[in-house]
């Protein structure tokens, strides 16, 4: 299955999916760096979609990108979002990360932040913006933390 292929069963897929719920809607679909990113619109299921702490839509990329593995797609890496859920929250640690780096940069302590994966993407993103700056993250599995300090010159 080709790349143009993989994102239109990923859509499919997640709309048959939200469908057997009682969740009817158009899945709006895109391909950004290598990774189908699928977005629900806002319903009035939102909460059970999302989960605590976000679970569910894990659980639904995981459901989407075990579907395409399966058939052989050329592109297997899925991120499911609702009504931006996930771009909000990003830019929520985005903020919250401009204070952390502020911080660092002033007493030059590093700071270890205990973040899931995606959040501790943002702020290594973010954190590429500043030459005086680095991250990195240390540890396995839930235990692993991100680090910010500043750049040895």
């Amino acid at each position: 299955m080709n790349k143009d292929e993989s994102i239109r069963f990923a859509a499919k897929y997640l709309e048959d999916l939200l469908s057997f719920f009682g969740i009817n809607v158009a899945i709006y679909s895109t391909i950004d760096d290598e990774v189908i990113q699928l977005s629900i619109p806002s319903t009035s299921l939102n909460s059970l979609l999302i989960g605590r702490n976000a679970d569910n839509l894990r659980a639904l990329q995981h459901i989407v990108s075990m579907a395409l593995a399966s058939r052989e797609a050329e592109v297997t890496r899925v991120n499911v979002d609702v009504a931006n859920y996930k771009r909000q929250r990003a830019d929520r640690i985005a903020e919250k990360a401009e204070g952390w780096i502020a911080k660092v940069r002033e007493t030059g302590e590093p700071m270890t932040i205990n973040l899931n994966a995606a959040d501790r993407r943002v702020v290594h993103k973010l954190a590429d913006e500043y030459s005086d700056v680095e991250t990195y993250s240390e540890g396995e599995g839930r235990e692993r933390k991100l680090i910010i300090k500043k750049r040895a010159l």
